[in-house]
């Protein structure tokens, strides 16, 4: 339990490290552009504490569902002091603008990216083309039939695999001279081959040989729950190792690789996120709760207590990636708030006055962002529906990756 709640802690922590570095990346972009920052904050609502150093207020807020970098001049709505114009953010040039409002964003990708290549070089990623050949685990007797439980039924000696000479760590490459290219595969070839002798072609040091082994009669549950007889050997599959730690120069190429898988996952699940939004409503009745469905801060925190109660740590890294992934790309979002909707403003502008120019006219100067005010307002009453309908799901009805 102790274990448990130390990872829900530290799987928070790391959301509320994955927020700054965010709000840090606009943060360091607009003061490197000479934009006036004038506070920089963790968190909403009441200030939990803070302090001023420079020109700038930094601290803390009770809730650690966000963040937020004020900008002198962030949109013409926000006023500005006389001594903060020259500073503000909507007198900047267009491309300044947008480099610090992706500067959140660039910060997301690059903690992603840094933590795929971390676990590249010690762990490992998972091996986009990993070696399924069947490898023996154990050799053992065959119990002779199945309980309607699903137990095997008690049993002893050493079984036709062991008595046919087979070790731990052997690759069974072929049965019959018919290429095996999984321990799936060689399962299914003994199963129907009850009572019958199979020819395997078995690597062991390096040295190919061949073993013959009578298969055994065994009476097993169908998908109905009917017994029926099949063959079996009395072997069982060593763990296959999907992961594959890299050099730290060939750890580039892989993490770029596999963070191209990550982002496309990443791009689909947000194009299916609202489809999933029932599901979650349904859940918070008493439906089953869908594993791929979406979470929130308290979800993933749970998540992440259940992935260290089982010291299963690249996993639990590999989460916060994808969490990483999933705030860049849900922050291009081209609506306000978000700081896709902003950079979208900006184009907008930049856009418009190319068309002015054309016709002889001046720049028309910064959006009027009280017309994207009911826009901007739906959509965050939105996010705040959904983000609150997902927390109540997660504590009433929480996902549970190992049941």
């Amino acid at each position: 339990m102790m274990s448990y709640s130390f990872g829900v802690l530290l799987f928070g922590l790391g959301i509320a490290v994955t927020i700054a570095l965010h709000e840090w990346g606009h943060f360091a972009t607009a003061r490197f552009f000479g934009m006036k920052v004038r506070r920089f904050f963790v968190g909403f609502g009441p200030t939990v504490f803070s302090f001023k150093r420079g020109e700038t207020e930094y601290g803390f807020k009770l809730i650690p569902l966000g963040g937020f970098c004020d900008i002198a001049g962030m949109t013409n709505q926000d006023e500005v002091t006389e001594d903060e114009k020259p500073r503000a953010m909507v007198n900047k040039p267009w491309w300044q603008r947008v480099i610090v409002l992706l500067g959140g964003i660039i910060m997301n990708l690059i903690v992603a990216t840094t933590v795929l290549y971390g676990l590249a070089v010690t762990s490992g990623l998972p091996d986009p083309n990993p070696d399924t050949t069947a490898v023996v685990g154990q050799t053992g007797c065959v119990a002779p039939a199945q309980k309607p439980t699903g137990e095997l039924e008690a049993c002893t000696g050493v079984g036709p695999a062991g008595g046919a000479g087979l070790k731990a760590g052997d690759r069974i490459i072929a049965a019959d001279g018919n290429n095996l290219e999984s321990f799936a595969e060689l399962r299914e070839y003994v199963m129907a081959k009850p009572d019958e002798t199979v020819s395997l072609t078995v690597v062991r040091d390096g040295q190919e040989i061949m073993t013959d082994i009578v298969v055994a009669s065994a009476q097993r549950l169908n998908e109905k729950g009917e017994l029926h007889t099949v063959g079996a050997i009395g072997v069982t599959s060593a763990p296959l190792d999907l992961f594959k730690t890299y050099g730290p120069v060939e750890a580039i190429g892989a993490t770029a690789n596999f963070s191209a898988t990550v982002v496309g996952d990443t791009l689909r699940g947000l194009a299916a996120f609202p489809a999933k939004i029932p599901g979650v409503v349904a859940a918070i009745f008493g439906a089953e709760r869908q594993l791929d469905g979406p979470v929130s801060v308290v979800g993933a925190s749970r998540v992440g207590g259940e992935l260290v109660e089982r010291s299963m740590w690249p996993m639990f890294f590999m989460m916060l990636a994808s969490l990483n992934f999933f705030l860049a790309f849900f922050n291009l979002v081209p609506l306000p708030p978000l700081d896709g909707g902003h950079i979208a403003v900006v184009l907008y502008e930049k856009v418009r006055d190319f068309f002015r120019r054309l016709r002889g006219l001046a720049p028309a100067g910064p959006a009027d962002y009280s017309k994207l005010m009911p826009i901007t307002i739906g959509f965050a009453a939105i996010l705040m529906g959904v983000g609150a309908i997902v927390i109540i799901a997660d504590v009433v009805n929480p996902i549970r990756i190992f049941g």
